[in-house]
């Protein structure tokens, strides 16, 4: 790596929409009209105030941020070394950062005269809150979710379903959210006139990974600001699980320029990396193109996109967002794994210390901590984004439970 990369401190993407040597936008041609108008329309609004000002006047008057930034005590007594600092994004309604996004790239459909919003959605969470926006803005949807997240995840569906969804069950290869993302990409090919592609995570063609980046900020943002006003300093380190990589980018951007905060994104390592059963794209895998970027994936000797695995639906992707690619390459952000037993575990530790139901995604993170912070000195802090709430896992963990029995 290169003296400018080993310095990467969060520019880009550039025109093309590479970050460093990874990006892009390798889509087919009866795509790239739309990509173009999007990029246009998304400059556009980037530099008009009346649209930020509508974002963040739906952010606090329909989606009740800013988010608190709660100290988590118990788990810092118990835990010893730094303090712990839950930014509680789970407390957004529909219960996930994914509505961050969602209100950003609905208006942005808004504007470009869309009335049919697609999307496709793993754990749930951002199908429901794209299902949200649209019924708020009175727009069709269409969610795509594989056959095996839809079991897993049922109490989503039929969320979905109650906000007027159509939700389209996604059978072929793992039935995952690979498989839905496939299948929402050739619906965007045959209705590209009249459709909006609500793209969920921090991947995908250019322009999507800089606008969902800049639209999940607002955590790092608010985290900043809280963190200075209740500890009187910056963190010393910041935690978030990566599966495509939304919440974290949106919690790490704001502090990439601070060279005293680390970062640490929280990988699924499923049944451990030696099994091959894991969706750990950073810590095994390697740089190909997926959904029309070039990022680090996990592939076989061929060069074919293998199966991811995890117990968590939203981390079960066999890819991360090229700005993550990025950060992996230059030092600047540490990627781990934690395994499902890890998570497992967390989940119950947080839900039964704290009172804090967290998301199987969040609990990745969260039993980082658990390693982390006793290394650490009492006059350290630590954020961790609790991306979402756990209701909606509870069926997984009992199921897991049952069969470690």
């Amino acid at each position: 790596m290169d003296a400018s990369t080993k310095t990467y401190v969060g520019e880009g993407p550039d025109s093309a929409g590479m970050f460093g040597r990874f990006g892009g936008a390798y889509m087919p041609e009866t795509l790239m009209p739309a990509l173009y108008e999007l990029q246009r329309v998304f400059a556009q609004a980037s530099a008009d105030p009346l649209f930020w000002e509508e974002y963040h006047r739906i952010l606090a008057d329909y989606v009740g941020r800013p988010s608190p930034l709660t100290l988590a005590e118990n788990l810092t007594a118990e835990l010893g070394g730094a303090r712990i600092w839950l930014k509680r994004e789970d407390l957004n309604h529909t219960g996930a950062h994914k509505i961050n996004n969602c209100t950003g790239q609905i208006l942005l459909a808004r504007r470009m005269g869309k009335r049919r919003v697609i999307a496709e959605t793993g754990a749930g969470q951002h199908g429901v809150a794209t299902a949200t926006m649209c019924a708020l803005f009175r727009m069709e949807c269409v969610i795509y979710m594989g056959a095996e997240d839809m079991a897993r995840q049922a109490p989503n569906v039929a969320r979905m379903h109650m906000l007027g969804a159509e939700v389209r069950a996604v059978h072929s290869g793992t039935a995952t959210l690979k498989d839905a993302m496939n299948e929402a990409l050739r619906d965007w090919i045959t209705n590209v006139d009249t459709t909006y592609y609500l793209l969920g995570t921090g991947a995908g063609p250019h322009p999507y990974p800089r606008l969902v980046r800049d639209f999940q900020r607002i955590i790092g943002i608010e985290a900043r600001e809280q963190i200075l006003r209740k500890a009187g300093r910056l963190p010393t380190a910041l935690v978030a699980c990566v599966g495509g990589g939304s919440n974290a980018i949106g919690l790490f951007h704001p502090f990439l320029a601070d060279a005293g905060v680390r970062c640490f994104g929280v990988e699924a390592g499923g049944l451990g990396i030696a099994s091959g059963q894991h969706a750990a794209s950073l810590e095994a895998g390697r740089p190909g193109v997926l959904h029309g970027n070039l990022t680090y994936l996990l592939q076989d000797e061929d060069g074919q996109v293998s199966n991811a695995y995890s117990v968590s639906a939203g981390l079960d992707y066999p890819g991360v967002g090229p700005e993550h690619a990025l950060l992996h390459e230059s030092g600047r952000v540490r990627y781990v794994a934690i395994s499902d037993a890890e998570a497992i575990a967390a989940y119950y530790w947080v839900t039964r210390r704290e009172g804090i139901l967290p998301a199987l995604e969040s609990a990745h993170a969260l039993a980082y901590v658990r390693h982390l912070a006793p290394t650490m000195r009492a006059e350290e802090e630590i954020v961790v984004c609790l991306s979402g709430r756990g209701d909606k896992d509870m069926d997984s963990v009992l199921k897991y439970q049952e069969e470690q029995a």
